[in-house]
């Protein structure tokens, strides 16, 4: 998998071009879904990352990419799941997300937030 570019509001990995955040679970790429979180959002001023999605815990490294300027929140529940699973969480602002994946990507999952 290659992420090509990355700008506000849009990712390009492979060719294809996505207007919304990604999940990135073992090779293949979905839409996140942050519905669950949505109750959330109040306490945070943003819709934040919460354990109530479904995140892709089966790697050993779990890379989130909190937007363009770093404002996506990552509830405490994500970091002790992470934690129980001892898996390796790593939390940067989507580019440099990207080119920690783009370092290594064996045995690691991602959620980009490609906006805010």
């Amino acid at each position: 998998m290659r992420i090509e570019k990355f700008s506000f509001g849009h990712i390009t990995i492979d060719g294809v071009t996505y207007q919304h955040d990604v999940v990135i679970d073992r090779g293949k790429i979905r839409k996140r879904v942050k519905k669950p979180s949505k109750k959330l959002r109040d306490g945070f001023a943003h819709t934040p990352l919460s354990a109530a999605e479904k995140i892709p815990w089966k790697c050993r490294r779990l890379v989130i990419g909190t937007g363009a300027h770093g404002n996506l929140p990552v509830t405490d529940d994500v970091k002790r799941e992470a934690a129980r699973r001892e898996l390796k969480l790593v939390i940067l602002p989507t580019v440099e997300a990207i080119e920690e994946l783009q370092k290594s990507s064996r045995r690691t999952n991602a959620v980009l937030h490609v906006t805010c």
